[in-house]
């Protein structure tokens, strides 16, 4: 029986590789080589080659001689070849000169996997957290002579317990709570950066605590919250890709409250770390179908949904991530659905 299962687990993998290299479909015209430059993107030059740009990995076959074959430079030559009958796309380092010790070029010059102008206000540690740990963190109990707000330089005091191994500290507001509109669970709770601060006093009672400013991306104001930093950036370098597993969810939120989502808009979505997404996964939106009455048959038939548009999964969260819309065909909403492309 064992051996059945090994066996049926190993034919059902075959087929499902089969089934997703089947789906790789190169692009007519496309070059039969390209030379990266300084501002492409992983998404645009995938789409050169690839109808489906988020198949990249199934074709990507980079120079195992190559330092760093996932990171791709400005200089960096890109061939479509085949081998056995398979497109396949492989790298090789033009103008970027090697040493066995390093690269003269470096790491951050690789070309982003997307617009980077676009989630520029996401390049920071502003997160989304459960609503008990803002709730419960240290908070900015005064400025310096009695200030309201405060900047980079100041001291402000704060209340609160403070971890005693811990000096450096973000500065964090409460912005929207985010739920589950189908389950009503709550999702968590935004949590934006609007600066950094580093502990240099505490007085003898232990009650109140000195912080120094050492950024501020917004004034700072009492009652903004301290947050200990995690490791949350996010990363340019990721390769658009299919989800690993089936998701299905729908877009909660638009960053600035915008009513119609267009291409570069930034989203959240209902899914994250818990159901298996990842940085880099590639997603399809669809509009949902109206419901309409019958009028013939009687009652009421919902409508099949519309493929409207892809985004791109560029910071995950525990239960909802950030998502970057890449290609919109129709205006795009709150509600609309997403599920794997």
């Amino acid at each position: 029986m064992k051996k059945f299962w090994l066996g049926f687990v190993v034919m059902m993998a075959l087929i499902q590789s089969a089934l997703v290299n089947a789906q790789v479909e190169v692009r007519a015209g496309h070059p039969s080589a390209y030379t990266v430059k300084l501002g492409d993107t992983l998404w645009d030059i995938s789409g050169m080659f690839l109808k489906s740009p988020w198949l990249w990995p199934e074709i990507w076959q980079a120079n195992p001689q190559v330092t760093n074959p996932h990171l791709i430079y400005p200089g960096d030559i890109l061939s479509l070849v085949y081998l056995d009958g398979k497109p396949r796309l492989v790298l090789s380092r033009g103008s970027i000169k090697l040493t066995p010790q390093m690269r003269t070029s470096p790491l951050g010059a690789a070309i982003p996997a997307i617009p980077l102008d676009a989630i520029n206000s996401f390049l920071s540690r502003s997160r989304v957290v459960e609503k008990e740990l803002l709730a419960g963190a240290p908070y900015v109990l005064a400025g310096n002579d009695s200030r309201l707000i405060s900047g980079a330089g100041d001291k402000v005091y704060a209340r609160g317990e403070f971890d005693p191994d811990t000096n450096f500290y973000g500065l964090y507001r409460k912005g929207q709570t985010f739920v589950d509109p189908v389950t009503r669970e709550k999702l968590g709770v935004q949590a934006a950066e609007v600066g950094t601060g580093r502990i240099v006093d505490v007085d003898d009672l232990g009650e109140v605590t000195s912080v120094l400013l050492g950024t501020s991306k917004q004034e700072v104001r009492i009652g903004d919250r301290f947050l200990s930093f995690v490791d949350e950036q996010v990363h340019s370098t990721f390769y658009p890709k299919a989800p690993d597993v089936d998701i299905e969810g729908v877009i909660i939120a638009v960053e600035g409250g915008v009513g119609n989502v267009g291409a570069y808009d930034v989203v959240v979505i209902n899914r994250g770390i818990r159901e298996g997404l990842d940085t880099g996964d590639v997603l399809k939106v669809s509009r949902a179908g109206k419901v309409i009455r019958d009028s013939v048959g009687k009652g009421k038939v919902r409508l099949p949904s519309e493929r409207a548009g892809l985004l791109i999964v560029f910071k995950v969260f525990e239960k909802v991530s950030y998502g970057l819309v890449l290609e919109a065909e129709r205006p795009l909403s709150v509600f609309d659905e997403i599920a794997n492309p």
